[in-house]
């Protein structure tokens, strides 16, 4: 009995597989962001530093940041969802001025819970949209209730792996079980 009808259906499903991952691939590639900025928060209400390279902890946040341990660990804006609110307001704002402490571009963070990002090989599990808080009225009045609508206050997530990061690292959505 011969085997190339089983091994006929074995190259068929490794062809498809391969078609599969070759859109996953794709589908990566086309969600690719990059890392703008770095902020790290001295104290709760405190300045935010800016800075090119950051060091994460699993399970603990970014080094030197005051959220260390906490329930939002790192916090994440969009740059493009940024700079619509606020030139819908009528006004150029830092993006400091949200007080998260990863700025991003090309990814968007709309809907984002329980997804995971690597950036720079760190990765990070999505867990909500972060609120804004009354500071934004203090930097400008309605820019909180400007950021409510479409994630527009970003997102916050724990530390998945040990790592460091810094400014202009690819951005992307893995999958949970990947390595970074």
């Amino acid at each position: 009995m011969s085997d190339e009808p089983e091994l006929a259906v074995h190259a068929a499903a490794n062809s498809e597989d391969a078609a599969t991952r070759d859109e996953t691939a794709k589908d990566n590639a086309a969600t690719l962001g990059r890392l703008e900025a770095i902020w790290i928060k001295r104290a709760h209400g405190g300045k935010m530093d800016p800075v090119e390279l950051a060091t994460f902890a699993a399970k603990k946040g970014i080094v030197g940041n005051a959220d260390w341990g906490g329930w939002r660990q790192v916090t994440i804006i969009d740059q493009q969802k940024w700079e619509s609110v606020t030139a819908a307001l009528g006004v150029t704002l830092d993006p400091s001025t949200r007080r998260a402490n990863l700025l991003l571009s090309g990814l968007d963070l709309a809907n984002c819970r329980d997804k995971v990002m690597s950036i720079g090989g760190v990765r990070l599990k999505m867990l909500n949209e972060t609120a804004p808080c009354n500071l934004m009225d203090e930097a400008h009045p309605g820019l909180k209730d400007a950021l409510k609508p479409d994630w527009g206050g970003g997102a916050f997530g724990y530390v998945i792996d040990d790592g460091k990061i810094a400014v202009g690292d690819e951005v992307c959505w893995v999958e949970e079980e990947e390595q970074g």
